[in-house]
């Protein structure tokens, strides 16, 4: 009995050693690791931190291009990605500005259609300008001529107050002689140390450098080329170039030398209509036509005051339309040209300038 007893405990305690050891080979649980809890710690004690002091006044460098503006200016034209700013110069039959028109009294028509117009502004509004001299060696007999020119410009246009104007030199290359500055001196002082006329002129190729240099500013954007309208070296078409002046919102007007030149060559304003004069004549009008500017052709003093006038009297004196195209129209395909008219109700007798089209951008913001 005793023997069958001391089996029957050695069985058990065999059972419970492979029990034990079966147990040993288990892998334990694994227990969850609890994702971290992210807790704002600050920098500092936020209970110490003292108001910012408004900062001190800093001297403006007018030799580096500004800024751009503070967007709540009153005195900027807020440019959003889908406007289609139209500036529109009317004058009477004696060339004075008219300045009591409203938002009823004008139709706007895009492709001939009657088209919304959003706001009309009439305003003092900054001016972004860039002016080209034409410093080639087609133009060395009025060299001088479009020095007075264009320092009379300045001096009579430009608005220390509110403008910024930019001289850009037209040769073989395109240089930026001055940015753009509220200086008249500065301005002055670039256009007496250009150097000596010489080369072929590219003047196209200028207009597209200085209207993309523009697109950067706000205000409306201006440029003024003092030149004989000869170009014979630039890479850029006429229609690319109005294309990108009209992509860019600038307006072109025109100081030409060359009546001057034949004035004073031959004491006859019009000279001989070669193909090259009647080739510059014709790129310097549709350049200023498609953008809503003009050709001034002066050949002394006199008539040189009266043209400034008149550019004054417009770039001071302009309404803006907002035209706010629908892009999800059909018409509105991407990379197209719109023709713009604009048309005065009821009223006679003025002369309306305005850009002739805008192209439907390629790729739109939004």
């Amino acid at each position: 009995m005793a023997h069958k007893f001391f089996i029957f405990v050695l069985i058990l305690a065999f059972a419970a050693t492979v029990s034990f050891a079966q147990s040993g080979r288990k892998k334990p649980k694994k227990t969850p690791t609890p994702k971290p809890t992210i807790v704002y710690q600050p920098t500092q004690d936020v209970s110490k931190v003292k108001p910012t002091p408004t900062p001190a006044p800093v001297a403006v460098d007018e030799n580096a291009p500004p800024p751009l503006p503070v967007v709540n200016d009153d005195d900027l034209i807020k440019v959003e990605a889908s406007l289609v700013p139209i500036p529109v110069s009317v004058t009477d039959l004696q060339g004075r500005s008219v300045n009591n028109l409203r938002l009823q009294d004008f139709l706007l028509k895009i492709d001939g259609e009657p088209a919304e117009i959003g706001e009309v502004f009439f305003s003092d509004t900054p001016v972004r300008l860039a002016l080209l001299f034409d410093n080639s060696s087609s133009v060395t007999q009025a060299r001088d001529f479009e020095i007075k020119a264009s320092k009379r410009f300045f001096k009579k246009v430009l608005r220390p107050d509110k403008d910024l104007a930019a001289l850009y030199s037209v040769a073989t290359g395109v240089r930026l002689e001055q940015p753009l500055t509220k200086s008249t001196s500065q301005l002055i002082r670039a256009i007496e140390n250009l150097l000596p006329p010489k080369g072929a002129t590219s003047l196209l190729d200028a207009i597209i450098q200085s209207s993309n240099y523009l697109q950067d500013y706000r205000g409306r954007r201006v440029i003024v080329i003092v030149s004989d309208g000869e170009d014979n070296l630039s890479d850029a078409t006429l229609e690319e170039t109005v294309r990108t002046a009209q992509l860019n919102n600038c307006q072109i007007y025109v100081v030409k030398t060359t009546d001057f030149e034949n004035y004073k060559r031959t004491g006859n304003r019009a000279g001989n209509a070669n193909i090259r004069y009647l080739a510059a004549e014709r790129r310097m009008q549709e350049l200023a036509s498609q953008t809503g500017g003009a050709v001034y052709s002066p050949i002394d003093e006199r008539e040189l005051d009266a043209a400034f006038a008149r550019i004054s009297a417009e770039l001071s004196n302009q309404y803006i339309l907002s035209y706010y195209p629908n892009y999800e129209n059909d018409s509105e395909k991407r990379g197209t040209f719109r023709n713009i008219s604009v048309e005065i109700k009821d009223k006679e007798n003025l002369t309306i300038r305005t850009r002739k089209g805008y192209f439907v951008p390629k790729f739109v913001n939004r």
